[in-house]
């Protein structure tokens, strides 16, 4: 069975940024992940997912 499973990371971080968001950014794109498989489970794939800044535009 395939399917899609949504893991929730939290970090303790230290930053010479002075803006937080710039952190979070430098996070998403530069940093490896890495989650092996097990025994019983595959994983086929990973990805950070995009964290949402600032007020988005209500539709």
């Amino acid at each position: 069975m395939k399917d899609k499973v949504f893991l929730m990371v939290k970090l303790l971080v230290e930053t010479n940024f002075a803006n937080i968001n710039d952190a979070i950014k430098e996070l998403e794109t530069q940093t490896n992940l890495s989650i092996p498989s097990t025994p019983n489970v595959t994983v086929l794939k990973t990805e950070i997912m995009q964290t949402q800044r600032g007020n988005p535009t209500k539709s």
